[in-house]
């Protein structure tokens, strides 16, 4: 029996090892045939030849390695075979690929820590979304292991183009230069992530922030009446139940179709788990990073370090330091800790380089090999090399240019995302998102546009395709205050409606809901207390126009309706509430705000007299005229007299409010042909700042530089007397002697090089306090950066990137009046020289 167990045990052992040679082989095999197909490549993204670039004009720090460096790939070399030693199944380890000059760099000294002259750069998501943007994806020529090579982040930003180690080391220098605690990782992603597959991907534009519940305080009353109980049907609410069940059990299906298509989706990727990714990683604690993130390069958004499409790290490095992670990733990266001082979950490589850890006893006390114990021994005192990378530069133009040939596009789930450079579309759009109906991005439904430098200050446009409805967003100064519009057409008296900066109107007016029957308007913080005007308009008659006269283009006014916030210094039968003025029926009705513990409000009903009935030019005021309630009072007002002069005044004001409806009336129009003509003509504006595309600022300046040249051989203005003062000390006499001629000439020319020398001295004198003040900044950040906020961080580089710009300006001026003091002074003797006054007595000299 026993010998039969054994047998059995071999048998099982023997299939088991044929199975795992099996799966072995099939996986090679898969490698092989992906790697051969280069797979992940995406369609849209042209081949480019990386061989044939220009390396002959890089630093020789490119061609060559210093004696540390070549020191710093001994020690990787020694560190590589003894973490092959002790952990034979891993993959090999990435660390001295080749730079695009073909020579062996370590890759930590590839990051360049560099903080770049833009305030979108100093916040991680400017420099993730700049990166992003900025380069063109290109996929790992074997997306089962890392790359041969790494480029430098200098070539990568020429060429705008690499793959996801190469934007990860740009991006993590980015980062590090900003101040943030970065690192550069090397790891495992989903297929979807590392192929930039954002198809499944809900776009960031489209999601909802996250609602916040209000936590209300319910306040116990056992004195209040009970709800009467809610009688309804329950065969009705079972046909609601069933009804509703097979709603969501359709939505369910769809959804779990959805869902399956995504599962068959990573089913069918047989290398799941080994695609090779590069991302960043952020620690917490430095620029108030409250909680740990990765970021991914390719779309430049932050992701939590539980996320389940990062599949497992292999190590981690930055400019002064290289960690392998020594723990387990069965799970993925939901249970790394990411404390890189803790030497048995992360291996350094120098120790050196970082602060003196203290060992716990454990490590003490475990047996390690003699020449790893000797290598580290050997390497404590050894500091990384600084970078070899020449400093990363980008030009205002490249910022400004932010997309890879000025515009990308990104696919998302049911929605398409487009973006442009600003100035690269005639009518400033730099953003579209289409949103479809379908996966297969054939059936529109909306379509949002953003826009740049526009003249008219449009900033968004949404379209509803299916309702044919637009609504275009506007940046506050634009004339007449518009704010937003909502249109179907830019047609007269059709439905639309106006949103208004009701800060900056002296109506207050904050919206108008207008079609070709009534036109309503919002007001907000009016001093008559008026919240909403409601005109309603009758139908335009047909005129028979007689030649020499004109007719007006405003619709016939039926009925004006009026409403009113409460005035707390007027008794609340005298505030009105309600205004009606019915125009057709000549009837006024004034409805007025509830007193406290009255269920009724007070009321006033006007009927005016038709013209034809007035004795003369006066109304005569008769009891039938009006009809009033008041609440709490049984008896009528029978007092005729101040219903005649509330009558009087609510006529007045009837015609005053015809006019502001007719006003208002013209105001759409003046709106509706003012966009009319601006979207047929769109223009862009331009920084006065911008001397690239400011065309007529360029030539301004330049013709003002030609005329300063041609100033400077002696070509002094003709209205300016350099002798007046001279003359004046000696009583303005028309002839003059030669020694007095002499005298004259010597003080004007001595006078102008004093100030001359003196203009020069106090440019002089301004400069060098200038440079002391600044030194004096810098190394008061210096000393108390530490206890520095981010806002006092940023308060202070605004305002040192300011001195700064005051010293250029002040060193040009020096510059400047230097180099132009000596022809100023020979064109003024020349001038003098010439001089009527003085050219017979100096003819000779």
């Amino acid at each position: 029996g026993g010998r039969m167990d054994v047998l059995e045990e071999q048998e099982e052992e023997e299939q088991r090892d044929e199975e795992l040679k099996e799966a072995n082989d099939e996986l090679q095999d898969v490698e092989e045939k992906v790697s051969e197909e280069q797979v992940c490549v995406p369609a849209d993204v042209p081949g480019f030849d990386w061989s044939s670039i220009d390396t002959s004009q890089l630093p020789s720090s490119y061609k060559m390695n210093s004696l540390k460096e070549e020191k710093l790939l001994n020690i990787a070399d020694c560190f590589l075979q003894q973490y092959t030693h002790l952990c034979p199944d891993r993959k090999p380890l990435f660390l001295h690929p080749v730079n695009e000059c073909g020579v062996e760099k370590f890759v930590s000294t590839t990051v360049r820590p560099t903080l770049l002259p833009y305030a979108e750069l100093y916040h991680w998501d400017g420099c993730a979304s700049f990166v992003s943007d900025y380069l063109t994806m290109e996929p790992l020529k074997s997306p089962l292991t890392p790359p041969s090579s790494l480029y430098s982040p200098t070539t990568i930003l020429k060429y705008q183009r690499g793959n996801c180690f190469d934007f990860s080391v740009l991006l993590c220098s980015m980062l590090i230069g900003a101040g943030y605690d970065a690192y550069c990782v090397h790891g495992y992603a989903t297929r979807e992530m590392c192929t930039l597959d954002e198809t499944l991907e809900l776009c960031p534009l489209l999601r909802k922030p996250p609602e916040v519940p209000e936590v209300g305080i319910k306040k116990s009353n056992k004195y209040r009446i009970k709800p009467r109980p809610v009688l309804q049907s329950m065969f009705e609410l079972q046909q609601e139940a069933k009804k509703k069940t097979e709603t969501e059990a359709a939505q369910n299906k769809e959804g779990e179709e959805e869902k399956v298509t995504g599962e068959e989706k990573h089913k069918r990727d047989p290398l799941h788990g080994l695609w090779v990714h590069a991302w960043v990683l952020v620690l917490s604690g430095k620029r108030e990073v409250p909680e740990t993130f990765f970021i991914n390069p390719f779309t430049g958004n932050s992701h939590s370090t539980m996320d389940e499409q990062f599949l497992g790290i292999e190590s981690v490095w930055n400019h002064k330091n290289y960690w392998i992670n020594m723990q387990d990733c069965r799970n993925g990266c939901k249970d790394l800790i990411f404390d890189l001082s803790d030497t048995i979950r992360w291996e350094m490589m120098l120790l050196g380089s970082s602060k003196p850890l203290q060992l716990p006893e454990a490590e003490k006390e475990k047996e390690l090999p003699e020449a790893m114990d000797d290598m580290h021994k050997e390497d404590k005192s050894f500091d990384m090399p600084p970078s070899w990378v020449a400093p990363i530069q980008i030009s205002p133009r490249e910022f400004e240019t932010h997309c890879s040939q000025g515009n990308k596009v990104i696919l998302y789930k049911q929605a398409k995302l487009e973006k442009w450079a600003p100035y690269l579309n005639e009518n400033g759009l730099v953003k579209r998102l289409t949103i479809y109906e379908d996966l297969n991005y054939t059936e529109a439904v909306e379509i949002r546009e953003w826009f740049k430098n526009r003249e008219d200050l449009l900033d968004k446009r949404q379209v509803n395709i299916q309702t044919q409805v637009t609504t275009d967003y506007f940046s506050p100064g634009r004339l007449l205050n518009l704010k937003a519009h909502t249109y179907k057409s830019l047609k007269p008296r059709t439905e639309r409606t106006m949103e208004f900066y009701h800060e900056a109107r002296v109506d207050g007016l904050q919206k108008r809901v207008e079609n070709a029957t009534e036109m309503i308007e919002y007001f907000v913080g009016r001093e008559d207390f008026l919240r909403v005007r409601h005109t309603e308009f009758g139908k335009k008659q047909k005129k028979i126009q007689l030649a020499g006269t004109t007719t007006d283009n405003f619709r016939p006014i039926v009925q004006i309706k009026e409403y009113f916030h409460r005035n707390l210094e007027k008794p609340a039968d005298e505030d009105v509430a309600e205004r009606i003025f019915l125009i057709t029926e000549d009837v006024i009705s004034l409805t007025y705000h509830l007193k406290d513990k009255y269920i009724t409000a007070s009321k006033k009903d006007f009927f005016k007299v038709a013209e034809d009935d007035r004795k003369g030019n006066e109304a005569i005021m008769t009891p039938e005229m009006c009809i009033t309630y008041q609440a709490g009072s049984s008896e009528k007002d029978k007092k005729l007299l101040p219903l005649y002069k509330l009558l009087q005044e609510l006529t007045i004001e009837e015609k005053r409010l015809k006019q502001q409806v007719q006003q208002s009336e013209a105001e759409v129009l003046n709106i509706l042909e003012i966009c009319e003509n601006e979207e047929s003509n769109i223009k862009l504006s331009v920084s006065i700042f911008n001397t690239e595309r400011n065309e007529m600022r360029r030539q301004q300046y330049g013709a003002t530089e030609k005329g300063t040249e041609d100033e400077l051989p002696g070509q002094m203005e003709q209205d300016v007397d350099y002798l007046a003062p001279f003359l004046i000390r000696l009583g303005n006499r028309e002839q003059l002697t030669k020694g007095q001629a002499l005298h004259v000439r010597d003080d004007c020319l001595k006078d102008f090089k004093h100030r001359l020398v003196k203009r020069v001295t106090t440019i002089k004198a301004r400069f060098e306090k200038a440079v002391e003040e600044l030194q004096k900044k810098k190394q008061w950040f210096q000393d108390n950066r530490n206890q520095l906020s981010t806002k006092e961080e940023d308060d202070f580089l605004a305002c040192y990137s300011e001195a700064m710009f005051h010293i250029h300006i002040l060193k040009l001026r020096l510059s400047r009046e230097k180099q132009t003091a000596p022809q100023k002074y020979l064109a003024l003797e020349e001038k003098l020289r010439k001089d009527p006054r003085l050219t017979e007595h100096l003819s000779h000299a």
